[in-house]
């Protein structure tokens, strides 16, 4: 298991790397669609569809909701970003509440609608971020990956209150705290490094902790779906690692609060 995480790394990373900071425009919206169709194919499956038809259909969907998009010129707007915005508000009620709040998104129809507007917006806040400076696209990315990191050795140190035991017994509100200091400190080191005024120095930390927050949320609510499912990868696409959606869970949500947070501000 080691050597295939390793072997399936060594080819994602420069992969990833070339695609994230060497395309722009059209070539970057094609390269973060196909990710984000692929995480679509798993989505259908934590829907309930596992049969080939319907997931493909739910690709196409998707695929034909970016090309509207992209066409109709909505790729900077705001208003995909505040639906997401408005989903994950409903979505942290749907967590906060389980096992409860199950009756309100187990059938799978609604399912398949909530990933359209996690992943379509998702993918709109990608673009919008390498539109606006790679440093915004490249500062996402340190934020959910050091969030993870620090909530993952905060919470073996020091977890001991259950973040949502119901959802995911390994999240710890220890983990969480750990998360928010490594992301905030990220903040401080690039609010230093594009030597930003105070004001937006100070602006960029409570942005950087109110993502990381709502970061988890991406995390949870996959984890909520499969535990419906009965399953512990969305997928295994990634041999090693499991499913596309496994690795950009959090940045589901991520990605669509900070490139609204960043325009809007």
């Amino acid at each position: 298991m080691l050597k295939q995480r390793i072997l399936t790394a060594m080819v994602l990373i420069p992969l990833a790397l070339l695609g994230l900071f060497g395309l722009t425009g059209g070539a970057f919206a094609l390269f973060t669609g196909a990710v984000v169709l692929l995480a679509a194919w798993e989505w259908a499956n934590l829907s309930g569809f596992e049969r080939l038809g319907p997931r493909l259909g739910y690709v196409l969907v998707l695929a034909m909701a970016m090309l509207a998009a992209w066409h109709m010129n909505v790729m900077m707007a705001t208003w995909p970003l505040w639906i997401a915005l408005l989903g994950w508000l409903v979505s942290f009620y749907w967590i906060a509440t389980y096992p409860e709040s199950l009756k309100q998104w187990s059938h799978s129809w609604l399912r398949l609608l909530t990933g359209l507007w996690v992943l379509l917006p998702c993918w709109i806040g990608f673009v919008q971020l390498r539109s606006s400076g790679a440093e915004w696209l490249l500062y996402v990315l340190l934020m959910v990956w050091l969030a993870d990191i620090g909530a993952y050795f905060a919470g073996r140190r020091f977890g001991r209150r259950k973040l949502a035991p119901a959802v995911s017994p390994g999240k710890s509100w220890e983990g969480v705290y750990g998360g928010m200091i490594a992301t905030a400190v990220l903040a401080i080191g690039f609010a230093v490094v594009l030597e930003l005024s105070f004001g937006r120095s100070l602006g960029l930390i409570v942005t950087t902790i109110v993502v990381t927050l709502v970061s988890v949320l991406g995390d949870l609510m996959e984890s909520m779906f499969k535990r419906l499912r009965g399953i512990k990868d969305s997928g295994d696409l990634l041999p090693g690692h499991g499913g596309v959606l496994d690795r950009i869970d959090s940045l589901t949500a991520a990605v669509p609060l900070f490139a609204l947070l960043r325009l809007w501000g």
